[in-house]
C-alpha cells in the first residue's frame, strides 16, 4: 500500500503523477484525506484506491497512542483492500467505520464542528478575558477545565442532557447583558495566537447565532417553553436593526 500524505489539493495531481510512473497493478494507493472521495484518485483505474482517515487531531507529530480508541474512516474500490484497511485500524487500536463516497463531505464537516471550531470559540473565549485584563496564558489555564468537564459531561451524558449555561436554563436576562456587552466592544487586541479578532458586531452575531441553537438542543432537553420563548426573543431582539446596518 502507498498513502498519499498530501494536502487535499493535490492528491489528484499525486495521483496522476505516480499513474505516469506506470505503478504495479499490485500496488494499492491510499489518501488520507477526510473529505475528499476514491474519484480524487481516478488517474489509477489500474491499482485497487482506498482512503483512510484518522479521525483524530493532529496539530504537530503524535506518538501512536493518539490511534488508540479512535474512529478511522475507511473505503476502497475492493472489498479486498477495505479488509486490509480495516486491519491496519484495528492493529493501531482504532475503530474502523466504512465511510463511502456520498457520505465524506458532511463526515468532514461534522469533524470540523468538532475539532476545529471548538477551537475557534475556544480562542474567541480566551480573547473576551484579555480585553478585561487578563493573559493569555491566564485565560487558557482558567478556561481549560470548563472544557474539560464539559467535554467529560457530554461522554458521560451525551450532548443534549450535558448541556448548561443561562441558555439551557432559559435565563433571557443574562443572556441580554451578555449580547449588550458584546455589541458594545470595539475590535480590541489580537487573538492568543495573533490572529485578527472578531469585533464587537461579529461577537455578538456569533454569539446570538450559537445561542439559537444552544436554545434547540435546550428545549429538546426539557426548557419550559415560557422560558424557551423568552429566551428567543432576546436572542433575537435586534436582528432587523442589525441587518439594516448591514445592507
Amino acid at each position: 500500500m502507498l498513502f498519499l500524505a498530501v494536502p487535499d489539493g493535490a492528491v489528484g495531481e499525486t495521483a496522476a503523477r505516480i499513474a505516469r510512473l506506470k505503478p504495479p497493478p499490485r500496488l494499492a494507493v491510499v489518501h488520507l484525506s477526510g473529505a475528499l472521495g476514491l474519484d480524487s484518485l481516478s488517474a489509477l483505474q489500474a491499482n485497487p484506491r482506498g482512503s483512510f482517515h484518522p479521525l483524530q487531531s493532529f496539530p504537530a507529530p503524535r506518538a501512536p497512542s493518539a490511534f488508540r480508541g479512535i474512529t478511522v474512516a475507511v473505503d476502497a474500490t475492493t472489498p479486498t483492500l477495505r479488509r486490509r484497511l480495516a486491519a491496519l485500524a484495528r492493529m493501531l487500536g482504532a475503530r474502523p467505520k466504512h465511510v463511502t463516497d456520498g457520505e465524506r463531505v458532511l463526515y468532514h464537516a461534522a469533524a470540523v464542528f468538532a475539532s476545529n471550531f471548538v477551537d475557534v470559540v475556544i480562542a474567541e473565549a480566551v480573547r473576551l478575558l484579555t480585553r478585561i485584563g487578563w493573559s493569555g496564558d491566564e485565560a487558557t489555564r482558567a478556561l481549560m477545565p470548563l472544557v474539560d468537564g464539559a467535554v467529560a459531561n457530554i461522554r458521560k451524558r451525551g450532548a443534549v442532557q450535558a448541556l448548561t449555561g443561562p441558555i439551557r436554563r432559559g435565563d433571557a436576562d443574562t443572556v441580554k447583558r451578555h449580547m449588550d456587552a458584546l455589541r458594545k466592544l470595539g475590535s480590541g487586541p489580537s487573538g492568543p495566537s495573533g490572529h485578527l479578532p472578531m469585533n464587537g458586531e461579529e461577537t455578538y452575531r456569533v454569539y446570538r447565532m450559537l445561542g439559537l441553537v444552544a436554545l434547540q438542543i435546550a428545549i429538546e432537553a426539557g426548557l419550559d417553553p415560557a422560558a424557551a420563548e423568552r429566551t428567543r426573543r432576546a436572542l433575537t431582539r435586534n436582528v432587523a436593526a442589525t441587518r439594516r446596518r448591514g445592507q
